[in-house]
């Protein structure tokens, strides 16, 4: 039998084995429109349930030795590394992905779990000054179960980077992945950990809608909610979660700048931008959102940047097209009426603006204007909307004008110059002389305003921080003496 047979999974949810659940979604391709699987779907019941059997169960794997852990992490990758191949024909049927972004996505997960094995066997406390005779110390420990709600377009990372740390760190965890991508985005992932030899009932997949969502989050044994996605709905959860007492990861929207300043090199920064505004069609929370042009490069700028978009077809990935469909016909009508309603405004269609079914072609508009939709709206599509500045105190207020705080790129021929131009910008990534789009396990990851609570994603620290406890211990030689 292959590894992840359908016939396995086809119909069930993820709870301590594969398992009916009360309901079921058909997952649909995007590309084609036909239906590639069937998943369980939970309610609010069966969602407790699976907390339930996750809580039961963590205590026995948090007291493991963290090397035992790690070797479950060192394992799952290598079972990864045989069968990426797997994952990644779903995330091209189930997720719209191109070919070259599924592979892409298949070594992050692969790096995720490298960098989990890691966090396991990490330092996780320190000697602390004490007043008295004792020893006095600070420790890190797992906070039970973590709850985990993830979305759609990167499906596989965006559930591996929270569930794999978590689990690293003693922690159980039930995972919500979004229903469209619930194959990719969770149930491969119970399978690659379950052969990797995962203990059951640390890890529940299961896929539903809002009610499994919202017991997931309201449920007294899960004292820590990691979401990723909208920024509407993340300010949803923490409201919940901060009436709650619990806390919330949220990993929202973005609606990104990068700045073109006039020495830089054109040609190259046209090719990082149309890698920033069209990688996966748009729909990245890292998108380049905002191409912010000096005066003297921007016409040439553009006009390179709308010779690229016209070089690139979105159609099924299956065949090798570089860009896919987008996920469904509510993001499309969304996307385009972003961008009729800007050129009504007065912005200009220099490429695409058309689509065929779920598939937008890329978009380049001119003479964006700070009013305009396509540039106050995270617009999650295929879309560059190119904006003219004169000076840097202009470039830095554009840059600034948007809520959210994710991602900025300034690009330069000094680049010590554009350095210190992107210290007076506020965002939790700075990325000098690149596009806006990148991650890696080992560094922090998050962003500020409206994009989120801060680094919760990468490296030890940050993982260590998002998904355990701080308890302070001492310890003496023998009972003090009181007055009572």
């Amino acid at each position: 039998m292959t590894f992840f047979a359908q016939q396995t999974w086809d119909g069930r949810g993820y709870v301590a084995g594969w398992v009916p659940l009360s309901g079921t979604i058909v997952v649909t391709s995007p590309s084609t429109g036909d239906a590639v699987a069937t998943v369980g779907a939970a309610d609010a019941d069966e969602v407790g349930e699976a907390i339930d059997r996750a809580e039961a169960a963590q205590w026995d794997w948090a007291a493991r030795p963290a090397p035992e852990r790690a070797e479950i992490m060192r394992r799952a990758a290598t079972l990864l590394e045989e069968h990426g191949d797997v994952l990644s024909r779903w995330l091209v049927d189930e997720a719209g992905s191109a070919q070259g972004k599924a592979a892409f996505e298949v070594g992050l997960v692969l790096s995720e779990l490298h960098q989990a094995s890691a966090t396991a066997v990490a330092p996780y406390g320190q000697l602390l000054t004490s007043s008295r005779p004792r020893l006095s110390l600070a420790r890190r420990r797992p906070v039970g179960v973590v709850g985990v709600i993830s979305p759609f377009n990167f499906p596989a990372i965006l559930a591996a980077r929270s569930v794999l740390p978590a689990l690293a760190l003693g922690n159980a965890v039930v995972l919500k992945p979004d229903p469209r991508t619930a194959v990719s985005g969770g149930l491969f992932l119970a399978a690659l950990l379950e052969a990797a030899g995962l203990p059951a009932g640390l890890l529940a997949v299961v896929p539903g809608g809002l009610d499994a969502g919202t017991a997931l989050i309201e449920h007294p044994a899960v004292p820590v909610v990691s979401f990723t996605g909208s920024t509407s709905a993340g300010r949803a959860i923490g409201e919940r979660a901060g009436r709650l007492l619990k806390r919330a990861h949220l990993e929202l929207g973005g609606n990104n700048a990068m700045i073109v300043l006039p020495d830089a090199d054109v040609a190259a920064a046209a090719a990082a931008g149309a890698w920033g505004s069209f990688l996966h069609q748009g729909q990245i929370c890292m998108t380049t959102g905002r191409h912010l042009v000096h005066a003297d490069v921007y016409e040439e700028y553009t006009d390179r940047l709308a010779e690229k978009a016209r070089a690139l077809t979105a159609a099924d990935p299956a065949t090798g097209a570089p860009l896919g469909p987008l996920i469904d016909a509510g993001q499309r009508d969304r996307v385009h009426g972003i961008v009729t309603a800007s050129v009504a405004a007065g912005a200009e269609l220099r490429a695409g603006g058309e689509y065929t079914d779920l598939f937008y072609q890329p978009t380049v508009l001119s003479e964006v204007r700070p009013t305009h939709a396509a540039f106050t709206e995270e617009i999650f599509g295929p879309v560059a909307p190119v904006i003219r500045f004169e000076d840097v105190d202009e470039a830095i207020d554009l840059a600034d004008a948007s809520p959210f705080g994710l991602s900025v790129s300034v690009l330069g021929g000094d680049a010590f110059r554009a350095f210190e131009l992107g210290e007076r910008i506020s965002s939790g990534i700075l990325h000098i002389n690149d596009q806006t789009v990148d991650d890696e396990a080992q560094a922090p990851f998050g962003g500020t305003g409206h994009s989120g609570t801060g680094a919760r994603f990468g490296g030890h620290d940050a993982n260590i921080e998002a998904f355990t406890d701080t308890q302070w211990v001492t310890v003496q030689s023998r009972i003090a003496a009181y007055p009572f």
